[in-house]
């Protein structure tokens, strides 16, 4: 479909949706990214349908005669020439306690929207109405496949056993007095059961909720189509299964008090049912944090994953570096790489949508090559590739930027500032820098002496086989949570010149402890490119870092490269 053909769509739904605000009653109506499981990926995408834009992140504001997109620094320049012609794109930032637009009734699927953030967006200016039918699935619904089954997970995979995880909910429960916690995150669901699915299109999350007690009875809420399989193995009893369509009833007949909610991800649908007859006492869900700290097996089996994932990448570096005479696209080198993972059989799918970005598209921090659209690579082009895979025991998320031919000075010290941030990061002392915020001023400190910066975070948790972005830690200017042993994070610097090239190192690390000695160890094992670096501008410690990262890699994957790949290898030394 041509960009006239795309705006015309968008024109006619946007023009539909409008149509129906004067039987609900509203001036406006909003549409978000998330769907009602409020995870980040989903195969349900209803802001596309209305806005046209693809980003992972972002909220859509429909009204009479205007139209807004809110959405993060990383997809600037994307949402600009995605959805720019019908809609006015606004900073997140921007939408706490909005004041673009005042005194509108906003329309709204409380299915789709937490009371936290309805509160801390909208309510200060205007008024909201739910609305039970989605506006959006009336235009167009979207048809998913929705049989694939739940299945579990080995204690030897996970390291910790469902029982021993309810023990500590249980404990929770307890402690605060409450007679049940609603997890209302799939993902939470999926660590605290071991168990996984295939509702995500990137990530092993399986959908569903769950009602924990505090005598550490459960109810899985689902469908019964794909609980079949942990109900035969045993995993969880027919009578610890409710189909979602009764919740409802099954929640009202339960006896006892008070709950315990997930402020993140517990719609307004839900928690109006829950507070119709139990007291709310908090909306905090500890699983997040309980999650976020690896065991040893769950470390060990990253790490495995990541020497997989290492071969992969570092074949496919060899590859594209030694092939650029010939005509290869964005697409071309995407799939390639792709093709290198699945010779593993333990790889399943990518872990998020492959980056690979040439030239001015490497400037588009979260860009997207399709067929149509993309470039062939050029031989002057830096090249930016953001990927990851989903393994059985494992998650991984890396990111390079190479060149073809020699690169300017400028482009050179850019790229080494990034790196030098990059160092920062990894070098943290982490008795010192316990917090995402100081952590985050370390990475930019090189680029900002330079009067350059990035519009995006440092670093993102990682789960285990689960989301490739989890928290509550990150590497992020508002992070306040402190980093612990066994936490997982992206350590991603980067630097976009829009319409000329971007800039991303980015390697998984996990938190170490050695006696009383706290520090993030490498995950990642793929070569940083040495054609990019200007050597002058680091230090000794710097080189130094350099060089036993690269004999680190060198002697955890040369095994599984051929001689040509491995000689290649070896140069980083």
């Amino acid at each position: 479909m041509d960009k006239i053909s795309e705006e015309n769509k968008m024109n006619k739904e946007i023009n539909t949706l409008r149509s129906k605000f004067k039987k609900h009653a509203i001036d406006g109506y909003i549409v978000p990214k998330n769907d009602d499981y409020f995870t980040e990926y989903s195969k349900i995408n209803r802001l596309k349908i209305i806005s046209n834009f693809s980003g992972s992140a972002g909220l859509a504001v429909v009204l009479k005669r205007k139209n807004y997109l809110f959405t993060d620094g990383r997809y600037t320049i994307q949402s600009q020439l995605e959805s720019g012609k019908n809609f006015k794109i606004i900073s997140f930032e921007k939408l706490i306690n909005c004041s673009l637009f005042k005194g509108l009734k906003l329309g709204v699927d409380p299915k789709l929207f937490t009371y936290q953030q309805i509160n801390k967006y909208f309510l200060k200016h205007n008024k909201i109405r739910f609305i039970k039918e989605n506006l959006i699935d009336q235009i167009k619904k979207q048809k998913i496949n929705d049989t694939s089954p739940f299945f579990s997970l080995n204690k030897k995979v996970v390291g910790e056993s469902s029982k021993s995880k309810l023990n500590k909910i249980a404990h929770y429960l307890k402690k605060n007095k409450s007679d049940f916690i609603f997890i209302s995150a799939p993902e939470n669901v999926a660590w605290i059961l071991n168990i996984r699915g295939s509702d995500g299109p990137n990530s092993p999350v399986p959908n569903c909720r769950l009602i924990i007690s505090k005598t550490k009875k459960i109810i899985l809420i689902s469908k019964i189509n794909k609980c079949k399989k942990l109900l035969k193995d045993k995993i969880i009893k027919l009578n610890e299964f409710l189909d979602v369509n009764d919740v409802p009833t099954k929640i009202l007949n339960l006896t006892g008090k008070n709950f315990i909610i997930d402020g993140n991800s517990c719609s307004i649908y839900y928690e109006d049912l829950i507070k119709s007859k139990f007291k709310i006492l908090k909306r905090e869900d500890p699983t997040y944090f309980l999650k976020s700290i690896k065991n040893k097996i769950e470390i060990n089996n990253m790490k495995k994953a990541h020497i997989i994932d290492g071969v992969a990448l570092t074949k496919f570096l060899y590859w594209i570096k030694n092939i650029n005479k010939k005509k290869i696209t964005e697409v071309d080198a995407q799939n390639k790489l792709e093709k290198f993972r699945r010779k593993n059989k333990n790889f399943l799918y990518p872990s998020f949508d492959t980056i690979a970005g040439s030239g001015k598209n490497g400037a588009i921090v979260h860009y997207r090559a399709n067929k149509k659209s993309c470039r062939t690579i050029k031989n002057k082009d830096i090249f930016l590739c953001d990927s990851g895979g989903q393994y059985k025991f494992g998650t991984t998320d890396v990111t390079r930027t190479i060149c073809f031919s020699k690169p300017s000075n400028n482009i050179r010290n850019i790229f080494t500032y990034v790196l030098k941030g990059h160092i920062a990061v990894a070098t943290t002392n982490l008795k010192k820098d316990d917090i995402g915020k100081k952590i985050d001023f370390r990475a930019r400190k090189y680029l900002k002496q330079n009067n350059l910066d990035y519009a995006h975070g440092t670093g993102h948790g990682v789960g285990f086989f689960l989301n490739v972005h989890e928290g509550p830690q990150s590497i992020s200017k508002m992070n306040k949570v402190k980093i612990k042993e066994g936490m997982i994070l992206s350590n991603e610097p980067g630097y976009y010149k829009k319409d000329k090239f971007g800039i991303r190192i980015e390697n998984l690390v996990y938190v170490k402890k050695i006696r009383k000695k706290t520090f993030f160890e490498n995950l990642t094992l793929a070569p940083i490119e040495k054609d990019l670096i200007n050597p002058k501008l680091l230090s000794l410690s710097e080189k130094n870092y350099l060089f036993k990262y690269h004999l680190n890699v060198y002697s955890n994957i040369s095994k599984f490269l051929d001689i040509k790949e491995k000689k290649w290898l070896a140069s980083f030394i």
